[in-house]
């Protein structure tokens, strides 16, 4: 080896590598250069993969946790502040996670768009697919059907022809997609499986189409009515609307209604005391500037549809009319003032405020607030709490106390008009020191003490809360899901099968009929599907007589009659 100069020393190493049975060591640092189109392609053949499906799935319903269990300001921004008030230290983390607006949120879209791309990205080369195999013929029959988990053999005197006549019509009248293929006739039946399996992933991204359009483009609010008032469909209208993110006000529908009654009625004996029997509004209401007045009757889950805006029957209350007379005798309030149910007999609370026209008995502006309980049927005095009996006004009775000062209105913050916010006042006091309390009757008056004036609870009138909503694409919405229903049912149980027959002569001349079947997946009927099938073209093609005595072997004589789903 001394003699070898370099040159030989490095061609002889590199042959020796290549004799080696050793594994070539190659760099840790190769990796395939796949290019952009490369990765490109990498990138979509998993996005539109089952498995990355089922994940964004999961974590879309994820998504969802946060959006439910959070206040939203799409629904509720007062609920929102109030959160963010009672929790401090999560606050700053779920602005920056954007759990407050999650169905508008950055990573919602973007998990709600992947999804999207993701089903249509499975879709489109499935449908090709379909289409194909639609258009195709059934494969030919095996060479041995005696492999397959359904199969029947017998040998009948009919020609090979005739029976493959036979069970072409046989196979056609149970609607077989069928042919004949050499010395075999082979159907296919169950194609609605997979046209099922791709109604479903249509239907999910119609679906997923109309939930994302309601959502951007809806609205929904409240409205409370009293009998006589009315209401027209423009934003500051609402006591409250929630608007969908790319709503406008362009895009409300131009009506209005009055409530000309509300008619309501309850039991009254046995165990469904109370519950209501009549639960009516009836309303007057026109489409658009100049259009005609109609009459209609909303009730519960009968709305009142313009346009594609429904108004609903939400619900129902009293709204007891009240007269505030100053020090000097001036009537400077009278208004019918909306109390909140509390419960099924109604018993209602709520605040009678009087802001502006009010003066005590030196001459000196203030406000004057009331907390304000209201029972349409009282039990009586000694007779219990002040809670209601019953929901119908058959013994009304509203009972107050007062206070006087500072309203907080003036503050700039929102307030709710249902609350009083006491802080800045003080009581009324009766003689002995104590808060001022009294129950009224209708015509019945509270003298304010120290010559402030009196409070007269006048009479009752009715109130009706109305949800107005619409949700475009909610059509859609239905129909998709009614659709994926369909379409997951198709591909549940339709089962794809595949049946060949062949009918060719034995070797004495007698035609030997076999007959098999394949299921696409596992089938508990199709061996029985195959017997009846067998048993039909059994009719046509009958079995053979036995051969006589001597002219063949046990082991090499078919069977008279078709096995029903021989399995192997």
């Amino acid at each position: 080896m001394s003699n070898l100069n370099t040159t030989d020393e490095r061609e002889i190493g590199t042959a020796g590598e290549q004799l080696s049975t050793a594994p070539r060591e190659e760099s840790a640092t190769t990796v395939p250069a796949l290019g952009v189109i490369g990765w490109a392609r990498w990138f979509w053949r998993q996005l539109t993969s089952m498995r990355v499906a089922l994940i964004l799935l999961f974590l879309l319903s994820l998504g969802a946790i946060p959006g439910s269990l959070i206040p939203q300001n799409s629904v509720d921004e007062m609920k929102v502040e109030a959160f963010k008030g009672d929790h401090t230290t999560l606050t700053p983390l779920y602005e920056k996670l954007q759990f407050f607006d999650v169905y508008s949120s950055v990573w919602f879209s973007a998990i709600y768009i992947l999804l999207f791309i993701s089903l249509i990205g499975c879709i489109v080369p499935r449908t090709g697919q379909f289409v194909g195999q639609l258009r195709s013929r059934p494969p030919g029959a095996p060479k041995k059907l005696t492999r397959l988990p359904a199969y029947t053999t017998w040998r009948t005197e009919a020609e090979p022809e005739q029976v493959r006549e036979a069970a072409l019509a046989v196979l056609r009248k149970r609607r077989f997609r069928s042919h004949t293929a050499g010395d075999a006739v082979a159907a296919e039946k169950g194609y609605l499986r997979e046209a099922g399996n791709l109604l479903f992933h249509i239907a999910l991204i119609v679906m997923l189409i109309a939930f994302g359009w309601g959502q951007l483009f809806k609205f929904e609010g409240g409205k409370l009515v009293l009998e006589g008032d009315g209401f027209s469909n423009t934003r500051t209208q609402y006591d409250d609307f929630r608007p969908g993110t790319l709503f406008t006000d362009e895009d409300l529908v131009p009506f209005s209604f009055g409530l000309d009654a509300f008619e309501g009625t309850y039991e009254r004996t046995g165990p469904q005391r109370g519950t209501p029997r009549t639960f009516e509004a009836h309303v007057t209401y026109s489409e658009g500037v100049d259009g005609k007045p109609k009459k209609k009757v909303v009730q519960v889950n009968k709305p009142l549809v313009v346009d594609g805006t429904k108004v609903y029957l939400n619900a129902h209350g009293y709204a007891p009319v009240v007269s505030v007379k100053d020090g000097r005798g001036k009537e400077v309030y009278r208004n019918a003032v909306p109390l909140l149910p509390q419960d099924d007999n109604i018993t209602s609370t709520g605040a009678i405020k009087v802001l502006d026209g009010y003066r005590d008995a030196n001459g000196e502006k203030t406000q004057l607030g009331f907390q304000a309980f209201f029972v349409p049927t009282f039990a009586g005095n000694g007779k219990g709490t002040m809670f209601s009996q019953f929901p119908a006004l058959d013994y009304p009775v509203l009972a107050l106390n007062g206070f006087h000062g500072s309203l907080g209105v003036d503050s700039g913050l929102p307030q709710n008009v249902y609350q009083l916010d006491p802080s800045k006042m003080e009581m009324f006091k009766d003689g002995s020191g104590n808060q001022l309390k009294q129950r009224l009757r209708p015509g019945e008056t509270m003298t304010l003490p120290d010559g402030a004036g009196s409070i007269t609870f006048e009479g009752v009138e009715e109130w009706a809360s109305f949800q107005i909503s619409r949700q475009p694409a909610a059509g859609w919405a239905l129909t998709g899901a009614v659709a994926a229903i369909a379409g997951l049912a198709g591909s549940l149980f339709i089962q794809r099968r595949r049946v060949w027959v062949r009918a060719v002569p034995g070797p004495d001349g007698v035609t030997v009929v076999e007959m098999a079947g394949l299921g696409r997946s596992e089938s508990a009927k199709l061996p029985e599907e195959l017997a009846d099938l067998a048993v039909e073209l059994h009719t046509q093609a009958p079995t053979a007589p036995e051969p006589e005595s001597g002219t063949g072997t046990e082991s090499d004589q078919p069977s008279e009659e078709p096995a029903e789903g021989a399995e192997k």
